[in-house]
């Protein structure tokens, strides 16, 4: 009944703990997941959980914030993404954050790496129609003006996709949407203090939307502080359909729906 649209199983708090997670997700009717690769060293694992579980399946990309990591050629993602049950690419995209902190107190001009390795995703995605992974972090405009200048506007798409892990406000959401891309929500949308993104889980139309965990990463209510996994995404379910005054079940199957009108080779 419901889907997780990203995790990253091949982390160590995830996949050396598998086949508990693994019985968690059929007891919570989780029946499928897709796990999102984040740099070309980490794919093979990430393809081999793939391969050897019939109801997951897998994307190829370099997140972008992923630094002294194998940079992605055209080519090769184009060949990755040949391979059996590779559904997308990803993620990529653009993360600005903590610019005077994090990042060494370096600039967004000094951030052009990162808009070139958004632009050799968005190249292949074009050229294999699989759709990106977007990750986008206090970038969204920049993350929007790169994807319409690419050819992904809207009108001319040839990839599409979907923004992972939404954190913006409603003014962002129309952009999203009106540029053909899904919104996915993951269990940000629970927290107390995430009014803003309680109003995009209202506004944007049940049939444009994806749920995900991002684990091990950002653990719903009443988890929140744990460590996430897949089985967790049913409470993001319950937590949009009380936003939205109707059954976890119907956000469950049309996610579903959607995950499957998105990723196609994906079997329901």
């Amino acid at each position: 009944m419901y889907v997780d649209s990203h995790c990253h199983l091949s982390y160590p708090e995830l996949v050396d703990d598998w086949p508990r997670i693994r019985a968690a997700m059929q007891t919570a009717q989780v029946d499928r997941a897709l796990c999102i690769c984040t740099t070309l060293e980490e794919f093979e694992c990430v393809h081999a959980l793939a391969l050897d579980n019939v109801n997951l399946w897998c994307t190829v990309g370099v997140h972008p914030d992923n630094e002294g990591v194998a940079e992605p050629t055209l080519q090769t993602l184009i060949e990755l993404a040949g391979r059996e049950k590779v559904v997308g690419i990803g993620e990529t995209g653009l993360d600005y954050y903590d610019m005077q902190g994090r990042k060494g107190g370096r600039s967004i001009a000094d951030m052009e790496w990162q808009r070139e390795r958004f632009r050799t995703h968005i190249r292949a995605a074009r050229q294999v129609r699989k759709p990106l992974v977007i990750h986008t972090r206090d970038s969204a405009q920049a993350t929007l003006q790169i994807l319409a200048e690419e050819g992904e506007d809207g009108a001319r798409n040839l990839a599409g996709g979907v923004f992972h892990c939404f954190a913006e406000d409603v003014a962002v959401a129309r952009q999203v949407l009106e540029m053909g891309y899904y919104i996915s929500f993951s269990g940000i949308v629970t927290f107390k203090n995430a009014k803003a993104l309680k109003e995009v889980a209202q506004f944007v139309p049940l049939d444009r939307m994806l749920i995900e965990t991002d684990s091990p990463y950002l653990a719903p209510v009443p988890y929140r502080g744990k460590v996430n996994n897949p089985s967790y995404v049913v409470h993001v379910a319950e937590h949009i359909a009380q936003l939205r005054g109707i059954t976890p079940q119907a956000v469950g199957e049309a996610t579903s729906r959607n995950f499957a009108n998105l990723f196609t080779g994906v079997q329901a």
